[in-house]
């Protein structure tokens, strides 16, 4: 069963652009190396610049878990400590 994440975030004020290099790196890396992703997109609202959702569809939960873990992942994990402000929410769906 395909599982789905809206990850809803905010990031610093003044680190939106740094948050969105930090991103397309990320996602360059999932478009890559993970076959099992089929979605992966950032979006940035229109009334909150410092507002974001991610939107994410994988396969199965087992795609998911290699997600997590990935290099790809791990390594960015510190470029986006000090971008994103306190309070991200994940949402976890399956599809129907």
């Amino acid at each position: 069963m395909a599982i789905g994440l809206i990850v809803r975030l905010k990031t610093n004020p003044g680190k939106g652009p740094a948050f969105e290099a930090a991103f397309a790196k990320q996602a360059a890396g999932v478009r890559a190396n993970e076959p099992a992703n089929k979605l992966y997109q950032l979006v940035r609202s229109r009334e909150d610049e410092n507002s974001y959702v991610v939107m994410e569809l994988y396969d199965n939960e087992a795609a998911l878990e290699v997600h997590r873990s990935a290099p790809h992942m791990v390594e960015n994990r510190p470029n986006m400590a000090g971008l994103v402000a306190p309070g991200t929410t994940i949402e976890i769906f399956d599809a129907v």
